[in-house]
């Protein structure tokens, strides 16, 4: 999306009449024009000189940003319309003072005037002329816009005030212009007739409370995008680049992919990198909103604004400038403003004949009320009060703000809303989809339980299984790899290795064979007991693949393998549910493990068996029933994001899956699944806050305004009334909308759904591998009986530990002994709970964290 910045707007009639002109140019295919920044987004092949001269002959001023996608210049932002509305507000209250002080000041409170003036009306007239005058030329924006808006055929609000005022003023020279001629000719009483119908105050009063409304809501507007500039502020403007042995700042311009950098500790990373030297630990909160520090070593990746808490780094620049993550996420955040939800429209049909519809009725109100008999200053009052109680803008606003607030409280928690419409669609959604593996599980198949047979120890056995193993590439084959490694297993040489593709493994160890491979296999090499065959159904029932392996001709063991369920996905699944949606787990795993995993985390409903392929129709089918968010990570799911009415990517997926959705997750957590949804509820309950109150506002007071109530309830607005209720309107509707910033995106509902798991089999196209699994009560889960090693375990008393870097440290340190299985370290509680799998030398351990500066005080 290419954006522009379009100057001139004072209404949404304005935005409209620009959004119209653009969307007529060839080659627009989308036109988004967003008054509250003064900014244009637009899709298609059409050139810039082309949009710039559409945006030009409809009387606006527009260029293109030259800042480029994901800038994180917050100049772009500045608010520069608050102080010149400041300054006019000034110099307009200074002359409208003395001007007030003359009329109302003199005539209502008898406050003295030099005489000159008592003795010639015509000076205080003429004093009021120039002192209106002075301020309509300091207010002259409203004259130039309105009625060259009218020329372009496109009246806006400024032509409502221009009009307004004008017309007061008018009248009131037309009433000095007589009042002179009744003087001339000795007629006192009608000159004085003629000055108490003077309207130079109510023109003056018009201007400056407008402009009292105008600097209110810049200021509002301005905060509405704090969120947006408190990210650019985040970006660095310096980097340290390592030449040789020095290190040289240069502006964050200067860094190109490859140099290297170097972070200190309390330093922000300047650019996206890779981690080339050091240890250390890395804020991410700017970018996901976890304030919890993310370890990082030679390897890892580290993000741009990220804060590096303790050690020394140095890091390989790998994206610069507009490619960051951080530059990304404010192009996000940017494009989202620039573009319009589906509500919106309702106030831009209203806002394109809204200005026209107000002036045709403040004629009719005028030819009415002097068809009526009324006298022309009482018609022209009437017929100038609806003028100016008249307010596009509160509808026009109604709208962006509150997307804004809302897009930017997402962009500070790590959810990102890359249009506004996501943003409000996914609220609607009656039916989230979750994809299973990466999503709701971690995507990393663990080994979960271990156990040896008869008298084989459960070392022995992982010992065999790592040595055959280590030669696989099979995921399951890493699992089992990683965690030997995990346990300090040692492996043998493997002679006369072999693998039979979908069964196992074979070879030698020490001359006697070895094997591994499922149930099937192994029962073709030797006799497996019955009570290791019940266990490979009971651990198959709880959604793990068992593997067998055999030592010669006997059985060694049984180590299952499983994909688990995140931390967090259970929680985040049971507040959908309490959001009143439906939650469906949607896999292309067979229905066994789909339904193990299914109850685990309390889905209502399982989709398995699906093929990558049908993902897509599985989702349009489902839209039948209503809204659908689908949430995915991988490739596969790309064209299922794509298809559904809102896709939310997991921020640690697939660049694939990511582009194709609406929302990110930078926190790669599906509790914000939740969170994004309450937010969109919020935003659009805000919306729907602001349009009726846009709406309301002006039902009842053009009528007002108009009169229509002085006879039935004896209710009527002077102009300068009706100037000061429309100057805040627009203030109102911005305020409402900044209410939104406290809004909590993490208060949990209660459970609304009151539904249980049920197994959905062919119930839409393509679903297979469920009939067997309906009103199946034998499948469970227990993630409790997990086998454990050994179970002898110490704490240690260690003083010194300090942050969460020097748990790290420690932990790693204990955890390099071969006797010790884990370590769970606590810098607040000032422990270590270590597990061994056999007696270790306490002296040794003591020294080895009295290398890394902490003293071990106690070990019980």
């Amino acid at each position: 999306m290419k954006q522009y910045n379009v100057l001139g707007m004072s209404c949404a009639a304005c935005s409209a009449r620009v959004e119209k002109a653009v969307s007529a140019v060839p080659g627009v295919e989308k036109c988004a024009v967003s008054l509250l920044t003064n900014s244009m987004g637009v899709e298609g092949s059409a050139k810039d000189e082309d949009i710039i001269k559409a945006v030009e002959k409809a009387g606006y001023e527009a260029s293109a940003k030259d800042d480029g996608p994901g800038s994180t210049d917050e100049s772009v932002l500045e608010d520069k319309e608050t102080p010149r509305l400041r300054r006019r507000l000034i110099l307009s209250i200074v002359f409208l003072a003395a001007l007030m002080y003359m009329t109302m000041g003199n005539m209502l409170l008898g406050w003295p005037l030099p005489a000159v003036f008592e003795e010639n009306l015509m000076y205080m007239g003429v004093t009021e002329l120039v002192l209106t005058a002075i301020i309509m030329v300091i207010n002259g924006r409203f004259f130039i816009s309105g009625f060259g808006s009218v020329l372009h055929k496109s009246a806006n609000m400024d032509t409502l005030v221009a009009l307004g005022a004008g017309t007061a003023f008018c009248y009131s020279v037309y009433g000095l212009v007589r009042m002179y001629m009744c003087q001339s000719a000795g007629d006192m009483m009608g000159a004085m007739k003629y000055m108490e119908n003077f309207y130079f105050e109510s023109a003056a009063m018009i201007l400056t409370l407008i402009t009292v409304g105008k600097m209110l809501e810049a200021m509002s507007k301005g905060r509405t995008t704090d969120a947006l500039k408190s990210l650019m502020r985040l970006s660095p403007k310096t980097a340290t680049l390592l030449k040789g042995e020095q290190e040289v700042e240069v502006p964050i311009e200067q860094v190109s992919p490859g140099d290297l950098f170097a972070v200190k500790p309390g330093w922000n990373i300047p650019v996206d990198g890779v981690v080339e030297e050091g240890l250390s630990a890395v804020n991410e909160a700017a970018l996901t909103g976890e304030s919890i520090p993310v370890d990082k070593a030679p390897g890892d990746t580290v993000s741009a604004a990220t804060t590096n808490t303790s050690g020394y780094l140095v890091c390989r620049a790998t994206r610069v400038g507009a490619d960051t993550t951080l530059s990304q996420i404010i192009k996000m955040v940017s494009d989202a403003a620039a573009t319009k939800a589906p509500i919106a429209r309702i106030a831009d049909k209203v806002s394109g004949i809204f200005v026209p519809v107000v002036i045709g009725i403040a004629a009719i109100v005028l030819l009415i009320w002097l068809a009526c008999g009324a006298e022309p200053g009482r018609a022209i009052n009437y017929a100038i009060s609806v003028l100016v109680i008249s307010c596009p803008c509160a509808l026009g606003l109604a709208t962006p703000v509150a997307i804004m607030v809302g897009d930017g409280m997402g962009a500070k928690r790590g959810v990102l809303f890359k249009t506004a419409e996501s943003l409000e669609e996914a609220g609607k959604a009656k039916t989230v989809v979750l994809d299973k593996t990466g999503t709701i599980t971690k995507g990393e198949p663990v080994v979960t339980d271990v156990t040896p047979y008869d008298d084989m120890l459960v070392y022995d056995l992982l010992q065999i299984a790592y040595s055959l193993e280590a030669k696989s590439e099979h995921p399951l084959a890493k699992a089992i790899v990683g965690y030997a490694n995990e346990h300090h297993i040692r492996t043998k040489k493997v002679a006369d290795f072999g693998v039979l593709t979908g069964n196992g493994l074979m070879g030698t160890i020490d001359g006697e064979p070895v094997s591994g491979g499922n149930l099937a296999f192994l029962e073709t090499q030797i006799d497996v007991p019955a009570d290791m065959r019940e266990l490979s159904e009971k651990l198959a029932e709880e959604g793990k693949t068992p593997i067998f392996f055999a030592k010669g001709e006997t059985l060694a063991g049984v180590i299952a393998v499983a994909d688990q369920i995140k931390e967090d996905s259970a929680e985040a699944i049971r507040q959908l549910k309490g959001l009143g949606t439906q939650v469906i787990m949607l896999t292309g795993d067979n229905g066994r493990t789909a339904m193990a995993v299914g109850k685990s985390a309390g889905v209502d409903r399982i989709i398995a068996g699906v093929l990558p392929g049908d993902k897509e129709e599985t989702i349009k089918e489902l839209g039948e029933e209503g809204g659908v968010i689908m949430v995915g990570d991988g490739i596969n799911d790309a064209p299922a994001l794509t298809r559904a009415d809102v896709g939310i990517a997991i921020g640690a997926g697939t660049d694939v899956a990511i582009d194709a959705a609406d929302i990110v997750l930078m926190n790669s957590s599906l509790t914000d699944v939740a969170a994004a949804i309450r937010l969109s509820r919020a935003t659009l309950r805000n919306i729907h806050q602001n349009l009726f109150w846009a709406f309301i506002y002006n039902i009842i007071g053009i009528p007002l305004a108009a009169g229509a109530l002085v006879y039935v309830a004896g209710l009527s607005l002077n102009p300068m009334i009706a100037a000061a209720c429309m100057s805040l309107s627009s203030f109102c509707v911005v305020t409402n909308a900044l209410r939104l910033n406290f809004f909590d995106m993490d208060k949990v509902q209660e459970d609304q759904s009151g539904a249980s798991l049920v197994v959905n089999d062919n119930a839409l196209p393509g679903i297979t591998d469920l009939a067997e699994l309906r009103n199946n009560e034998k499948l469970i889960t227990d993630n409790s009986k997990k086998e454990s090693i050994n179970e002898m375990k110490k704490t240690l008393k260690i003083e010194g530990m300090m942050c969460q870097h020097c748990e790290a440290r420690v932990k790693k340190t204990l955890e390099e002994f071969e006797q010790i299985e884990a370590a769970d370290v606590s810098h607040e509680e000032d422990r270590a709970i270590i597990t061994l799998n056999a007696e270790v030398a306490e002296d040794e351990i003591k020294k080895a964290i009295a290398d890394q500066g902490y003293e071990v005080l106690s070990i019980e």
